[in-house]
């Protein structure tokens, strides 16, 4: 027989499903900013123990919690809780380098485009090995 603390600490697999989701989505954010577990534990007062339940979605996050992960991680509120894959936002301000030439290469023939995608092809291959 479960005890009441069990009953109350137990997740509905729903639920677990979303802590493993967020707790992911923690560790990405974390890892993206070159943090450890211990270095983001210790800002949010908790241990490396405890951070590292969060993020394996073994324990429940106290929502109070979760605008000072967004903060810390320079992540929004919304991007922390949804459960969508991140998309980069459009650059803007100059188009680079690469950008302007690749638009200079669409505006060859195509015969002169196949010869630049060649040699572009010829050089990464290059490059890689």
């Amino acid at each position: 027989m479960a005890s009441v603390h069990d009953w109350i600490y137990q997740m509905a697999k729903q639920d677990k499903q979303f802590y493993i989701k967020l707790g992911k989505r923690i560790a990405d954010a974390r890892k993206e900013h070159d943090l450890t577990q211990v270095q983001l534990a210790e800002v949010l007062g908790i241990s490396q123990q405890t951070m590292a339940h969060y993020e394996g979605g073994k324990l429940r996050i106290a929502a109070s919690m979760l605008p000072t992960i967004s903060r810390i991680l320079k992540i929004s509120f919304e991007e922390l809780m949804e459960d969508k894959p991140k998309t980069k936002a459009a650059k803007r301000g100059p188009a680079s380098a690469l950008e302007r030439q690749i638009e200079q290469v669409r505006q060859l023939p195509r015969s002169k485009q196949k010869f630049v995608m060649e040699m572009i092809d010829t050089v990464i291959q290059q490059t890689a090995n």
